[in-house]
């Protein structure tokens, strides 16, 4: 998709620091509208109302602002996820409380698919899909984890509770990961995109359900 002409007047002067915050601004914008092939540097530039070459003293490259974009993506997807972890841990007893955080993860990420698909898009675009991308430098997240690593607690949760067998959590978070993506992509791409909102959350929560009881 092509980048939009939002019509606003571009900034003509910045304070110490701000144009690095003023161009991955523009590019989170851009991948926001977009997705991954809208965050091109020549447009963020033109956004941020400088000439290209004052970006190349923040970002070097076009990657290096797309890892950025990416990074902040990734960020904001595990901000999604901890605000449904929040209700979780109020839940009562230890395997209950895990179960919810496991079912919060997966409610997390669907819903964070489905409000900000090009985001979603962009961290998932390539490479790896872990903690090898650098944290987004403004994310204020309480828990400081990634998405996966997140997974991965709520997991290692249900093995402290009593809830799933310590002989099967090794590798458990892929094969979670893998149904609940998996989902995400047939809300956003496939079949279910045009299923109404009710339906696609009681899926959603079948899945996570049968996630639970397969692994």
């Amino acid at each position: 998709m092509g980048a939009r002409n939002t019509g606003k007047p571009p900034r003509k002067t910045y304070r110490h620091g701000d144009l690095r915050r003023a161009l991955l601004d523009a590019g989170i914008a851009l991948a926001r509208e977009g997705g991954p092939d809208a965050v091109v540097l020549r447009e963020a530039t033109r956004r941020a109302g400088v000439a290209p070459n004052a970006a190349y003293r923040h970002f070097a490259s076009h990657q290096a602002l797309f890892d950025a974009v990416r990074a902040h993506a990734l960020g904001a997807l595990a901000q999604a996820i901890e605000r449904e972890w929040a209700k979780a841990l109020k839940v009562r007893g230890a395997a209950a409380r895990a179960r919810a955080m496991v079912a919060a993860v997966g409610t997390g990420y669907l819903g964070f698919a489905q409000k900000e698909t090009g985001l979603f898009r962009t961290a998932f675009v390539f490479g790896e899909h872990d903690v090898q991308v650098p944290p987004d430098p403004a994310r204020t997240a309480s828990m400081g984890l990634n998405p996966f690593e997140l997974l991965g607690a709520a997991l290692d949760a249900l093995v402290e509770a009593g809830a799933l067998p310590a002989e099967r959590r090794p590798g458990a978070e892929y094969l979670a990961w893998s149904a609940v993506h998996g989902m995400a992509l047939l809300i956003i791409d496939g079949p279910l995109r045009a299923a109404p909102v009710k339906a696609r959350r009681a899926l959603g929560e079948r899945l996570m359900r049968m996630v639970e009881l397969g692994l």
